[in-house]
């Protein structure tokens, strides 16, 4: 698997999404090395708080599929997934997590995520997902960044 290339793919929908006024997480799907989906966050586009990367791909992946069991799947994600989006990962059967930023950098950036880690989920939960963290953290925090300094951002 080419993780850095996958990562690129999920920075770049992040990117896209501050583009189009959402806030800067993106994710991507991969299964048997080919892209599922690549996306951002849609919040405030669909007006629901529910709507974080990681489940607007994984609604994605699971029609594009057809199932709801996305075992052998990775997700890419730009940011360290909350609690609600690393629950909907295991309960999708995803295999693999790799994150780039940690939650610390997004509360460094405005955002109220809790204070849990993927890996104290894991261990509390007993979830089989493999999880690996700050995978090009650089260029994930960077994100935060670049949405601080765009025009028309929503807070």
């Amino acid at each position: 698997m080419n993780d850095e290339y996958y990562m690129h793919q999920a920075l770049d929908a992040a990117r896209q999404g501050v583009k189009c006024g959402q806030t800067p997480f993106g994710a991507c799907i991969v299964k048997d090395d080919k892209i599922i989906v690549a996306t951002h966050n849609k919040v405030w586009q669909n007006t629901d708080i529910t709507a974080h990367a990681e489940i607007v791909a994984i609604r994605e992946a699971c029609r594009i599929l057809n199932t709801i069991d996305l075992s052998g799947c990775v997700i890419y994600s730009t940011t360290e997934p909350c609690p609600m989006c690393f629950a909907a990962i295991h309960w999708a059967r995803i295999s693999r997590i790799v994150f780039g930023a940690v939650i610390d950098d997004a509360h460094k950036a405005g955002f109220s995520e809790l204070s849990i880690s993927n890996l104290q989920m894991k261990e509390i939960g007993q979830s089989d997902v493999i999880v690996e963290g700050e995978f090009m953290r650089p260029e994930a925090q960077a994100l935060f960044n670049e949405w601080k300094s765009s025009a028309g951002r929503p807070y």
